[in-house]
């Protein structure tokens, strides 16, 4: 008997090596949340495969696998970020970004809010000069939209500048930006560490 099956959109986050004959991914569904997905690559190259790349909005059938995986059964290409994968400092930040949606569960009445969370970060990871920018305040935003107390609890522990540094980052437009990057990375290392300590949050 076949089991059940499933359509929706979804955002590629992460890809694992290749098993046997096929490709594991982690997507995102504003509707179901994370899903683990297999495809199953040809062995020749067919001009109707649509091989999921890393950071795709595509609509997908799917068919229930075992162990809560699902089998692709249908690929419908919405967006590709080709933009990304242009230029390694994006690629980096946007790995990173993605890889931490991946790695954790989000409540049913975040799931729309995360989506839009991802289309926006997506959308300017794939254009912008400043990735490191667009990392921190997409991270910023996912764990202030899951409900933690950036604002109240971690921003009031840094030094003056640095708050000042935090307030420009989250509140003007990234393409008018001067923070530098070293200061942004350490800022971001910092937030990491207080969601590392005082959040249910899957950092790393």
């Amino acid at each position: 008997m076949a089991g059940p099956s499933l359509s929706t959109e979804v955002y590629i986050l992460s890809k694992a090596p290749l098993k046997e004959a096929f490709q594991p991914s982690v997507a995102y569904s504003a509707e179901h949340g994370t899903l683990r997905v297999l495809q199953r690559i040809p062995r020749k190259p067919t001009p109707t495969h649509i091989g999921l790349d890393l950071f795709d909005h595509v609509a997908l059938m799917l068919d229930a696998g075992s162990a809560g995986t699902w089998f692709v059964k249908e690929v419908r290409l919405l967006h590709r970020h080709s933009g990304i994968g242009q230029n390694y400092r994006r690629l980096q930040h946007a790995s990173a970004f993605t890889a931490i949606i991946a790695r954790n569960p989000v409540p049913e009445e975040s799931r729309d809010a995360v989506a839009g969370l991802i289309a926006t970060a997506l959308g300017a990871f794939a254009t912008t000069d400043r990735p490191d920018i667009v990392g921190f305040k997409s991270l910023y935003c996912f764990a202030r939209d899951e409900g933690y107390p950036l604002k109240q609890q971690w921003f009031p522990t840094l030094p003056r500048d640095d708050r000042s540094a935090v307030a420009t980052l989250l509140n003007q437009p990234v393409n008018e930006q001067t923070v530098a990057p070293a200061l942004v990375t350490h800022l971001h290392h910092h937030m990491e560490d207080y969601l590392r300590a005082h959040t249910d949050i899957f950092v790393d």
